[in-house]
């Protein structure tokens, strides 16, 4: 299988303790994120990994180069900021089968992907993930089979269900729809997710969002051991 990784993060919020480097190459334990996600793709057997990358994607280049263990590494160069749908949709020239998996290049969720699979004519399944007690993410929400029935805004919420960051999509996700150049892939999944007979897959291993300060320090603490 292959997977697309965004990785063309600006890292905004995390300026404050990281400021020289593209988000995904915020260093954890002296490795940078960005190796903890391709060591998790490694073990999940993924055979091809499409960088989508922008800012100062050469640091990436000249850490990894075209290869990580088994995976060949294949670079998708933003020239302009084309938002995480623009990206992926650019991304997926270099995609060879139907079916591909898609990963946000700022956070880590231990899922095993291959349980994730595409029902009938669904168009996309989300790996989602329970929380409880939180207010940093909306909330999705799906029926006894699976498929989503919304999204709810970010909030304090008790206990629900957030957007993991790993998406299993049919190439073919876009085609239906005229599209601007840039856009966002969460707001086109809250827009289309009924036309795109979009599924969940509830998944309750780790997770961690790097996208703020303090979990940053966190994932120092709690991905010490996952690399050798």
């Amino acid at each position: 299988m292959e997977a697309i990784v965004l990785a063309g993060g600006l890292g905004a919020r995390l300026r404050s303790v990281v400021s020289d480097v593209p988000k995904p190459m915020a260093p954890i334990n002296k490795k940078p994120f960005l190796e903890y996600i391709l060591e998790f793709l490694h073990r999940q057997n993924i055979e091809k990994v499409v960088l989508s990358v922008g800012y100062k994607w050469n640091m990436i280049h000249n850490y990894f180069g075209e290869k990580y263990k088994n995976i060949n590494i294949v670079y998708n160069v933003e020239n302009e900021q084309l938002g995480t749908g623009g990206a992926i949709k650019d991304a997926l020239k270099h995609i060879d089968k139907d079916e591909v998996y898609v990963l946000n290049g700022d956070t880590f969720f231990d899922v095993n992907l291959s349980k994730m699979q595409l029902k009938e004519k669904s168009k996309i399944q989300i790996a989602l993930k329970p929380m409880e007690n939180f207010d940093r993410y909306g909330v999705v929400e799906v029926d006894v089979n699976g498929y989503i029935q919304s999204f709810k805004e970010k909030a304090y919420y008790k206990q629900g269900l957030i957007n993991g960051g790993i998406y299993l999509i049919n190439k073919n996700i876009f085609d239906s729809f005229e599209l601007p150049h840039k856009f966002s892939f969460e707001e086109f999944l809250e827009n289309y997710f009924h036309e795109l007979q979009a599924q969940g897959k509830i998944f309750d291993g780790y997770f961690i969002d790097i996208g703020i300060p303090t979990d940053y320090e966190k994932a120092q603490r709690e991905l010490k051991n996952y690399i050798d």
